[in-house]
């Protein structure tokens, strides 16, 4: 298997850009296959640790004025290239372009700003339960070229793909999934039709014969769409998979079935959650496979952490782990679900992101203890002083330094019997390597003497 690479490297100069967990998956890969003139690697930085091989290592600030020399490039999805890739003399692939131009009829591909993972996972989860052959790859941190080897004619690969991942993609996947778009990276699209532009790459290379499940908050526009297109929303009677609570219980609505999800045995929390769990209900309807498979599987499930995730009590406050909120959509949405909460926590990296709709909702929403913390905390304290006179109870408002601060404060004022979140609606880069040790983080400050 692992020799259908070989085309696109046969007698070719190759090079690496990126030598992070991507590229070094490659290297290997390509070490395996042979059959290059010669295989060279450039990062910014040089990595503690360079294999063995004869290879030229190029790096420093100007490590990606030597693609030219090259007939392929393979790129790491983290890697910002400097001008526009049809400006190079060179091939610029990826990892997982060539795996979709080898696999993409198996392919289920997932995007959107938010709850990507979620849906990436639980229906990995669901199919293989189910007794299906399946695999998960992709942005969940799973390389692709490192499983190659495992996947057989009947193997349903769910794969999940970010903007950067997508950003030069020439081909779709069979069944592509777009979840939602929010207003994110906008520090390195500029704006965020270049975002959009990115997230559209998982249908603009469909056929007639594959589908794409779209939020209706981000449809293509008419006739940008070459494949069936599936319309999907919270209580959008329109759209062919709605999702909706009726009565107390929340309700799927597709292709004319419709499925209660027993919300009162599963661990996945909240409206956005629930959209989640419809679409991997579509795709597994799809699929062939019956309610009470489908069943089983959502109620075996395990969350993400730092989704809504339930960390403990303590002196009576129960604590959530929200650390992937990035934008204001999430934070709203982690609020709505958790009633009872008394203290949230944000901030976080400033990125430029526009704050008023979050601003609006927790001027008039009933949580208690608001702490602003990092440059967002300070931006939204400092609009709302500004420009929202009529924001409900200013005196909720705490301003915090940094999150050791925050949790202090919060353990402080926070009241029993109620909650207390961390949803920062803001990126955790520059203080903290990624959202995962924010969530960390808080759990330990949380819970420590």
């Amino acid at each position: 298997m692992i020799e259908k690479i070989k085309p696109w490297i046969q007698g070719k100069r190759v090079l690496l850009l990126g030598f992070g967990r991507e590229g070094q998956s490659t290297y290997h890969v390509l070490r395996q296959v042979r059959g290059y003139e010669k295989l060279d690697i450039a990062d910014v930085s040089s990595p503690a640790s360079r294999p063995d091989e004869d290879g030229l290592w190029i790096t420093g600030p100007d490590y990606q004025k030597c693609l030219d020399n090259y007939d392929v490039v393979f790129k790491s999805p983290g890697i910002v290239l400097e001008k526009p890739a049809e400006e190079y003399k060179c091939r610029i692939l990826s990892q997982t372009e060539v795996f979709f131009q080898l696999f993409r009829d198996q392919i289920i591909g997932i995007t959107g700003t938010k709850g990507k993972s979620t849906v990436t996972t639980l229906l990995y989860h669901i199919l293989k339960n189910a007794g299906m052959d399946t695999m998960i790859l992709g942005n969940i941190g799973i390389p692709a070229l490192d499983h190659m080897e495992e996947v057989t004619k009947d193997t349903r690969i769910v794969f999940e793909l970010s903007c950067h991942q997508l950003e030069y993609m020439t081909v779709s996947p069979h069944i592509g999934i777009l979840v939602n778009i929010h207003e994110e990276h906008l520090d390195h699209y500029g704006t965020m039709e270049k975002y959009v532009e990115s997230k559209h790459r998982i249908f603009k290379n469909q056929t007639g014969s594959d589908m794409l499940i779209c939020n209706v908050q981000c449809l293509p526009q008419e006739g940008t769409c070459p494949s069936r297109l599936i319309r999907a929303g919270v209580d959008a009677p329109d759209a062919q998979l709605c999702v909706s609570e009726e009565k107390g219980e929340t309700w799927i609505r597709y292709d004319a079935q419709s499925y209660r999800i027993p919300v009162d045995q599963i661990k996945l929390l909240g409206q956005h959650n629930y959209f989640d769990i419809g679409v991997v209900y579509a795709v597994c309807r799809i699929l062939g496979m019956d309610e009470e498979l489908f069943t089983q599987g959502l109620k075996t499930y395990e969350p993400l952490p730092h989704r809504l995730q339930y960390l403990g009590e303590r002196n009576g406050v129960k604590y959530y782990d929200d650390s992937i909120s990035t934008i204001c959509d999430t934070t709203i949405q982690a609020l709505k679900t958790l009633k009872d909460t008394d203290t949230v926590l944000i901030g976080g990296m400033d990125r430029g992101i526009d704050y008023r709709e979050l601003i609006e909702y927790l001027s008039q929403c009933q949580v208690r203890h608001i702490i602003l913390m990092e440059a967002t905390g300070k931006r939204i304290y400092q609009e709302i002083y500004r420009y929202y006179p009529d924001f409900e109870n200013r005196s909720r408002l705490i301003l915090a330094e940094h999150l050791e601060d925050g949790v202090r404060r919060a353990r402080e004022i926070t009241r029993p019997g109620c909650s207390c979140v961390l949803s920062p609606a803001a990126a955790s880069y520059g203080i903290f390597k990624n959202f995962e040790e924010r969530g960390e983080t808080f759990a330990r400050l949380v819970f420590r003497s």
